[in-house]
Order: C-alpha cells, then structure tokens, then sequence
C-alpha cells in the first residue's frame, strides 16, 4: 500500500453551522476538515480533562474542497493550527482558496479567505505573522501571505517560490522553529526541498535533497529544528520508515537517523509533542502507532518495541495530532470513520481512551487535523 492510501475521514450530512451548545468543562479542542468538493467545512470538537470529545459546531469555510474517498489531498498540514493556537487556516483544493479562523477554544470566527496564488492548495504553514501555502497542482509552488492587524491574508508581492518540478506532488510544509528555512517534501519526486527565509518572508533560492528513502511524504521541524521526514515505498509492504535531518546553514539536509522503521505501512504522517521528547507516526495501513524519543541532536530511538499503539483493524488511521499541553494524541481513522483518542504516558507509551464516531462516516474524502 503506497503513498495514494495516505489520508481522509469524512462528514457528510452537516450544512450550515451548527450554533456551540451547552457542554461540560472543557480543557482544549479538536477539528476536523470535511474536504467535501460541494462546501467544505470544519467540524469543531470541545475536548474534555481527559481527553474525550464533544462536538460543538460545524463551520463553512466559504470554499470547496477537492471531494473524493480515502486521502484525496495526499498531504499533511491541510487544517492547520497556529503555533499559539489562535487562528486556523484550512486550504480550499476544490476552489483554489485558504480560509482563516480566529480560534476560541472551541469556536471559530470566520476571518476570511483569499486565492491561494496557486493551483489546488494541500498545506498550511505559518511563522509570525507569515502564513506559507502549498499549491500541489501543475509547477507546484510556495506563495507567502502577510496576516494584517484585521487578521486577514494579503498575498505578499513576489513572494511565489516553486518547487523542484512540475506535478511533483508537493506533501507537506514546515517552517524551522527559527524562522530560517522552509521545508516541502515533494512525494512524487521522493526529494524534500528547502529554502532560506528572508527578513520580508519571501523565500530564496531551493535547494533540493534525495530522501534517505523512496516514498517520502511529509516533513515537519522538532523544536529543537530537526527535520523529521516519513517514507513509504511504494507497492512494498511493511516498507515504512522514519528519518530525521539537520539543515546547514546553505540549506542543504544532512541525515542524523536514517530509516528508522516503523513495523507497519502507510505511515504518511508523523507529529512531534510539544516538548520535543516525543515523536509518533501513523501506520495508516496497519492501523498501528509507532513511536520514538528524540534526543537534542536529533537521534531517533524506538520507545519499547516501537508500536505504542494499536487500533481496530481497518481503521485507516490517517493524520495525526498532537495537544498544545502535550496530553493527548488523536487519528483521524478513515477506514472507520472516528477520531482515535490516546493519551500520552510520561514514559511515551500511548493509553486508548475512546473512538469518537458522531458525524462521522467512512471513506468520505475527510482531511486534516488540528489539536489544541
């Protein structure tokens, strides 16, 4: 199973936006992206003490998302929160759009949404008051928004960067945590490139690194600024690997792990605990959870046997997320249309609390999900 299983869940019967009801205490929230081709929406779920999950609202973007079944956005970063949790940006694939949320806990106020500057937006990304979109489709490109003091986007001039390729399949964006380097895996290409950030957020010139393995997908920074990179070969089965890199000061990567295997397949996306001691990536194809420390230098080392976590078979387990306070990890599992909910032992080891199903459908093209 390759990198076309990676992705989706789905919702398919919420028009409109459903007003927040009375609910219980609440310690932070989740969201989820419908994607669907006839009005995309965000499906906003409160999150309890420990961790369980009540729906609160169902909120249009204003776009339309690209539709289909199981991952039809193959990215990571498709609903994207914030680093300090207040606004929320959803790319619009199906009408070339990004919208912007302010985030209150659970609920959301619609900023607004703008043209992506490209063709079918897949990811989000932002630094500051920079926001960095990734459009998949034709050459393929990074295009840089200034949020002004209205919280809305404005396209900052010049400011289109394009990949190593036409329809290279561009996965996932991320941002250094220094703001110095930009980074896009192109799974089509199998290569991650990076480029320099300037003091206006524009980008510089890319420079473009092989994965360490075929079937790279998605790439996100640690805090400490270590690139984590996930591959999946295609056609292989369990063929899943993990990789971490350190950027040099001219952009070019330099693998410190390489190819640490999973024990499963699809594992498309990975995320990083707040902390940085923490990271886990999801074998969607084998309904499984691996797990990893990683140390001040980068180096990956498997916790216990390295799956920490296991689902229901068939689950499909496709993103997941991580909370602002470190305690909880959620999948987004396609294959059975629920929200998987862990938490998150101080030894990394993964506790299940519950599967969370309402609203939600199987193979119904959902993608994307945010956890604060």
């Amino acid at each position: 199973m390759g990198n076309k299983l990676c992705g989706a869940l789905v919702v398919l019967a919420c028009f409109g936006v459903m007003q927040p009801a009375a609910h219980a205490a609440e310690s932070g929230a989740v969201f989820v992206m419908t994607n669907a081709a006839t009005g995309n929406q965000v499906i906003a779920y409160a999150r309890g003490p420990e961790g369980r999950l009540q729906q609160r609202a169902i909120y249009d973007t204003e776009g339309r998302g690209g539709g289909g079944k199981i991952d039809p956005l193959q990215s990571q970063g498709a609903l994207t929160l914030s680093p300090d949790g207040s606004r929320l940006y959803a790319v619009n694939a199906g009408s070339g759009t990004i919208t912007s949320f302010q985030v209150q806990g659970a609920n959301l106020s619609l900023m607004g949404h703008v043209p992506s500057g490209g063709s079918e937006p897949v990811a989000v990304t932002q630094f500051g008051n920079i926001v960095y979109v990734l459009n998949g489709a034709g050459p393929g490109d990074v295009v840089a928004f200034r949020e002004n003091n209205a919280g809305r986007l404005v396209q900052i001039p010049d400011s289109t960067a394009y990949l190593s390729g036409v329809n290279t399949g561009g996965a996932s964006i991320s941002v250094r945590p220094d703001g110095k380097f930009l980074a896009v895996v192109e799974r089509g290409a199998s290569v991650i490139s990076t480029f320099p950030i300037n003091a206006n957020g524009t980008l510089g010139p890319i420079v473009t690194t092989t994965s360490a393995d075929p079937g790279a997908f998605s790439g996100r920074f640690a805090p400490n600024g270590v690139l984590l990179v996930t591959d999946n070969t295609p056609g292989t089965s369990d063929a899943s690997l993990l990789s971490s890199y350190t950027i040099s000061g001219n952009g070019t990567l330099s693998p410190i792990s390489e190819s640490a295997p999973t024990y499963g397949n699809g594992n498309c996306w990975s995320v990083v605990t707040p902390n940085g001691a923490y990271v886990y990536s999801d074998n969607s194809a084998s309904s499984t959870i691996a797990g990893y420390t990683l140390s001040k230098a980068g180096v990956l080392k498997p916790i216990r046997n390295t799956i920490v976590a296991t689902l229901p078979s068939g689950s499909t387990n496709l993103e997941v997320a991580v909370t602002a306070d470190g305690k909880f990890l959620y999948t987004l599992n396609a294959g059975s249309g629920t929200i998987g909910i862990f938490a998150i032992n101080s030894d990394g080891v993964l506790t299940e609390v519950a599967d969370r199903s309402d609203g939600l459908l199987p193979s119904a093209g959902y993608e994307g999900l945010a956890a604060l």
